[in-house]
């Protein structure tokens, strides 16, 4: 079995816990693997053409942030990944520093379940493909005024959205901007897509759950000659003309996250989302 270990290199500490690990794991006969800079950095070796098949975990050293570029970077890899959270707000990198070496240890031991979470795929205008794990943004930019979005599934009209621009997001997403921007949670194995306006002209227009065997196309509309950005994860950026239209599906790829039986997604929210209950009212 191989690990590859990925410190976030904006977090000092994330390296000497990298080494700490890389360490630990080899004392149980685990080889431990890198990417080229970071390898050298933690004298250990580099991933290759050689060894990047034999991957079985990638563990994650910083928020949901590093996760998505893992999920992005390796999507072709049949490994999964583990998040450590040295970041802010993780929903995915659950994993407090506390509890690193116990989580490791769960880790030798599989006691441990891989949830696959659904990604999109977007083509564009000019069939470019892209993918995102978390959600497509598209927003009015520089724009000073809204902008129209038309919005059809499976061929049929769903609405034009007036809005400073609409979230398209998976479950795993919707923990993310689309939260901030009123969307409801949820459950990140569902098979689903949500469309959330941001700040949308009429407040009647609500989120909308749709099954992520559904197609989408959105239609930017605009009567000026502005475009508009659109970002997949905030990792992959796009700019959108008017009468433009992106397609989005289910990808046929997923990417892997590994849930250890110590930690859950509801005490997760509970945790991240600062949940109150009634005082007095045990758990």
């Amino acid at each position: 079995m191989i690990v590859a270990l990925f410190p976030n290199e904006e977090i000092d500490s994330s390296f000497d816990i990298a080494k700490q690990i890389a360490t630990y794991l080899a004392k149980h006969n685990i080889k431990v693997v890198s990417e080229d800079e970071k390898a050298k950095i933690l004298n250990i070796p580099t991933i290759s053409s050689i060894n990047e098949k034999k991957i079985k975990f990638l563990i994650s050293m910083g928020g949901d942030g590093t996760i998505l570029r893992l999920a992005h970077k390796y999507r072709d890899l049949d490994a999964a990944i583990l998040g450590i959270n040295l970041g802010n707000l993780g929903f995915m990198a659950d994993i407090p520093e506390k509890d690193i070496f116990p989580s490791i240890d769960d880790l030798i031991s599989k006691k441990y379940t891989i949830e696959n979470r659904i990604m999109i795929e977007g083509k564009t205008f000019k069939e470019e493909t892209f993918f995102a794990a978390n959600d497509v943004v598209f927003h009015r930019a520089h724009n000073h005024s809204l902008i129209d979005i038309s919005i059809h599934v499976d061929n049929m009209h769903i609405n034009t959205f007036s809005a400073d621009g609409i979230i398209i997001s998976t479950p795993n997403g919707s923990t993310a901007y689309s939260l901030s921007a009123g969307g409801p949670i949820l459950a990140p194995e569902l098979h689903a897509f949500l469309i959330t306006p941001i700040c949308p002209h009429t407040i009647s227009n609500r989120p909308i759950v749709l099954t992520a065997e559904n197609t989408l196309e959105i239609k930017y509309l605009s009567k000026h000659n502005y475009p508009i950005e659109v970002h997949a994860d905030g990792l992959v950026h796009f700019e959108m003309n008017t009468n433009e239209t992106f397609k989005l599906k289910k990808s046929e790829k997923e990417f892997k996250l590994v849930k250890l039986q110590r930690h859950d997604y509801f005490s997760t929210l509970r945790s991240k989302l600062n949940w109150a209950g009634k005082i007095g009212l045990e758990s």
